[in-house]
């Protein structure tokens, strides 16, 4: 299992995530973002509009989300 916060994943706070797989961590990401839309988390808020200026270039965004896949890739597993 690794662990990553929420602004090593492009999110705006300390909340951490613990996973087997990179997968599973983007899913845990996934939910605790639309909890921050949800509560209009202006921080959250703001790191959303980063990605989303992210995703109109496709190469960009791919190249933003290998190299946060190759990070949790080269963490040590927990404890």
């Amino acid at each position: 299992m690794k662990t990553m916060n929420c602004k090593q994943l492009g999110g705006a706070c300390e909340k951490t995530f613990s996973a087997n797989t990179f997968e599973e961590l983007v899913a845990q990401s996934k939910q605790h973002g639309m909890e921050m839309f949800q509560q209009q988390d202006t921080a959250h808020l703001k790191a959303m509009e980063d990605v989303k200026r992210l995703m109109q270039n496709p190469a960009d965004m791919q190249a933003w989300f290998d190299k946060i896949k190759l990070q949790f890739e080269e963490l040590p597993e927990d404890d």
